[in-house]
């Protein structure tokens, strides 16, 4: 973390984050605590996600971190019971941060239809679902919601057309809620993070890490800790001012394009004589 931020800026609040034991996730938990939030992580996992929250409570003296798994972000009524959970135990709720998600390299004509409703069903509707299940905490303490979303979408990117579906959906969700729920005082932004070292969903998608710097105009990846900073910011009352944003903290790369090159066409071509998959 920067430090750039006062300390215990956020005292006082409580922030309720989906994927919370999750790389980027996980790391804008540690800030906001790190800054004097409490805060409810939830995930689909019981033991990682209780794990990681006990790790997170260790960044602050006398924090308060509550794990809820065995959480589907699919499924509203279950985030409705850990909403309530988070509000029992931490008071209250301020900040969300909707970041459950899944992703995988697959070319459409591998690409079966339940692949692709699954992760716009875990992206987008998970998204929505946890602003639904928020809604009465967000109107009470007249709360901010962060969208996590990429850049997949800005350009055509092979592999990605589930996920460049689904992260458009949830900036285009982010900027309805900014519009809608504005006038109650609650406002709604989208962080678009690009090729962050050391993630779960760079490993994934990336196969060739070390060509990937000359693709992004500052000559290297981003770091986790870079993500959170922005995390901070757009919590705090520096940008009380900002909302129906999408802010993408990439060093410029979705300029110049996922770096799918290997790829394409060549491999693509191939895949592409294959029987299709339904």
């Amino acid at each position: 973390m920067s430090q750039v931020f006062k300390d215990n800026i956020f005292s006082g609040k409580v922030v309720f984050v989906t994927g919370g034991a999750g790389t980027i996730c996980r790391k804008q938990t540690e800030t906001l605590v790190k800054l004097g939030a409490n805060a409810c992580i939830i995930g689909r996992r019981v033991e990682p996600t209780e794990e990681a929250a006990k790790e997170i409570a260790k960044v602050r003296e006398n924090a308060k971190v509550i794990g809820v798994g065995g959480i589907d972000v699919r499924q509203v009524n279950q985030l409705a019971k850990a909403v309530d959970q988070c509000v029992k135990e931490l008071g209250r709720i301020d900040f969300v941060i909707c970041g459950a998600a899944g992703n995988f390299l697959a070319d459409f004509n591998h690409l079966s239809a339940n692949a692709f409703k699954s992760v716009v069903d875990i992206d987008l509707l998970g998204s929505f679902n946890t602003v639904k299940a928020c809604f009465e905490q967000l109107r009470l303490n007249k709360g901010c919601v962060l969208f996590v979303s990429a850049t997949l979408h800005y350009q055509g990117v092979p592999f990605q057309s589930h996920v460049g579906a689904a992260k458009a959906g949830v900036d285009a969700l982010s900027n309805a809620l900014a519009v809608e729920l504005g006038p109650i005082g609650i406002r709604c932004n989208a962080i678009a993070p690009g090729a962050i070292d050391n993630t779960e969903g760079f490993n994934r998608l990336v196969t060739n890490p070390s060509n990937v710097d000359k693709y992004i105009p500052l000559q290297r990846k981003g770091s986790t800790s870079e993500i959170a900073d922005v995390t901070a910011f757009l919590f705090s009352d520096a940008a009380k001012y900002v909302t129906g944003t999408v802010i993408p903290v990439d060093g410029g790369m979705w300029h110049l394009g996922f770096p799918m090159r290997d790829f394409y066409p060549e491999k693509l071509a191939s895949q592409l004589r294959d029987k299709p998959k339904l």
